[in-house]
């Protein structure tokens, strides 16, 4: 039989699309050593022309540098964070109390605080001296907004106009929130931080004063308003903030810290602007779906995670306290355990539904283009809009009568599928990791104990069950791997190691043919 042209189904690109796929080509082969041929997806070294010298390294550099892609610099900048940060723990004089950590260590803390999670295998309180404390902050305050931010407001303050590159990079797609230019993001990013660390010490200060005194309370105060506003969970408190349960107005300080740090910089700005009353352009401004997601969400999460940790901790480890100082822990508990990493119990202590609920809250996590990790509350929300509309029948998934576009669907559906098969594999490999065989007794600790932990490191959430320091050195890797990949994202990472596809002439997708689900 001979071929037969593809049936109506197959949907071939219009001769306009090849006329601008042969135009990109031609204008590629123009302007570099390097041409493709629109036939083949390899490249092919064309010979140089009589006369014309081969490129020297700095136009092939400048090259290279062109074709690197946003998520490539992205995961690119934390890398090299994270890989500065282990060597100056290594070569940094005065940052130990005794002697210093090794090079695994100093990785696994060095990604702990760039990825802004709050895992240690060394206690910070009593391991570091102030100047090491220094330096954790330090890595904290970068990675928690973001080696990319930085170079914006640089760039912003010298009075230059970001690339659309840098751009897209540091603000993330324009088609978000259309009323907000991204100079005045960038500045908000510097302004929302200063501020509200600033204001955030004052406050932590005024509440330590009377236990450590004038002098004793201003870097306890400094280094919590950070890493809070970070959600970054490390404290100079050997056992984080649990001594002081009956301290409430410190508690609320440190919540308010948490809540707005991972909320996310863009909702900051349109709330800044909400209440202004006007948009840029003058006219009256709207808040954008995706700040009305982020503010439900998270507000319905902290109410609803609220009642369930002071009911379910009532009489275990809330017990020997007054009924007004349980509510508050119990608060505090819902705020910090979808990323910040602070705790006021002993989650090695508390019952089983109570860490499962924990588990459920840190998959969770903060809100997109804030310091928080997790799956992100606008992922959690879309994925619960898309089953809801499915059970109506719906075929579009609306909210505010605004429709959410499918791609973004299929975006939170891949992240949460990409999500669960690295969790997957992360529990499996700690289950080989820490736990021993059948009929030996558990190395460190229940299952329960080690999904906490796979869970916690890859949300970048920093609370344990009490197994970190005792991890192997496979099961240290695997944490730091997945502090890793959580803090720049499962879709970023993926992203960034693969390589961008060029448009194929005459291309087609094949006939529909349905498959049964469900």
């Amino acid at each position: 039989m001979s071929d037969a042209a593809p049936d109506d189904d197959s949907v071939h690109e219009s001769s306009a699309s090849q006329e601008s796929v042969s135009q990109e080509y031609k204008a590629q082969d123009s302007t570099s050593p390097w041409s493709t041929a629109p036939s083949s997806a390899t490249p092919v070294k064309r010979s140089v022309p009589q006369g014309q010298r081969e490129p020297d390294w700095r136009t092939r550099l400048r090259n290279r540098w062109r074709e690197v892609t946003p998520p490539q610099f992205f995961v690119g900048s934390f890398l090299l964070l994270i890989v500065l940060g282990t060597v100056g723990f290594q070569v940094l004089p005065g940052l130990y109390t005794g002697s210093g950590l090794s090079w695994l260590d100093a990785l696994f803390t060095a990604t702990s605080a760039v990825c802004v999670t709050g895992l240690i295998v060394v206690d910070t309180a009593t391991y570091f001296t102030t100047w090491g404390q220094a330096y954790i902050l330090i890595l904290i305050q970068l990675g928690g907004l973001g080696i990319i931010s930085f170079t914006s407001i640089i760039i912003v303050a010298l009075g230059k106009r970001m690339s659309l590159r840098q751009e897209s990079i540091a603000t993330g797609p324009s088609s978000v929130v259309r009323d907000i230019d991204y100079r005045d993001l960038t500045r908000a990013v510097f302004r929302f931080t200063l501020g509200i660390e600033m204001v955030g010490a004052l406050g932590l200060y005024a509440a330590w004063v009377p236990q450590f005194g004038w002098g004793g309370a201003v870097w306890p105060s400094i280094f919590h308003s950070v890493s809070a506003f970070c959600n970054a969970g490390f404290s100079t408190f050997t056992t984080s903030l649990m001594g002081f349960q009956m301290n409430v107005p410190l508690l609320i300080i440190v919540m308010i810290l948490i809540i707005v740090g991972g909320l996310g910089f863009l909702t900051l700005e349109e709330l800044y602007l909400w209440n202004r009353g006007r948009s840029p352009d003058g006219g009256r401004f709207r808040l954008s779906i995706h700040s009305q997601l982020v503010l439900g969400t998270s507000a319905l999460l902290i109410v609803a995670g609220w009642f369930a940790f002071t009911v379910f901790e009532w009489h275990n480890t809330l017990a020997d306290l007054p009924s007004w100082a349980r509510v508050t822990n119990g608060l505090f508990a819902s705020v910090t355990t979808r990323t910040a990493g602070f705790n006021t119990i002993d989650y090695a202590d508390t019952r089983a539904h109570t860490n499962f609920l924990t588990i459920l809250f840190m998959s969770i996590g903060g809100s997109p283009g804030s310091t928080a990790g997790g799956l992100k509350t606008t992922t959690f929300a879309i994925l619960g809009l898309v089953a809801w509309a499915r059970l109506r029948g719906m075929a579009t998934v609306s909210i505010s009568n605004r429709s959410i576009p499918e791609p973004t669907i299929q975006k939170a559906v891949g992240l949460f599928v990409t999500g669960l098969a690295i969790l997957t594999v992360s529990i499996f490999l700690f289950s080989i990791f820490e736990m021993k065989g059948i009929g030996e007794a558990v190395s460190h600790g229940t299952f329960l104990a080690v999904l906490f932990e796979a869970v916690s490191a890859f949300n970048t959430v920093g609370l344990s069950a009490g197994i970190t320091g005792d991890l192997t050195i496979s099961g240290r890797w695997t944490t730091i791997v997945l502090m890793f990949i959580g803090r720049v994202g499962p879709l970023t990472v993926a992203a960034a190691m693969s390589q961008p596809r060029k448009p194929i002439v005459g291309g087609f997708r094949y006939a529909h043919e349905d498959v049964a689900v469900g």
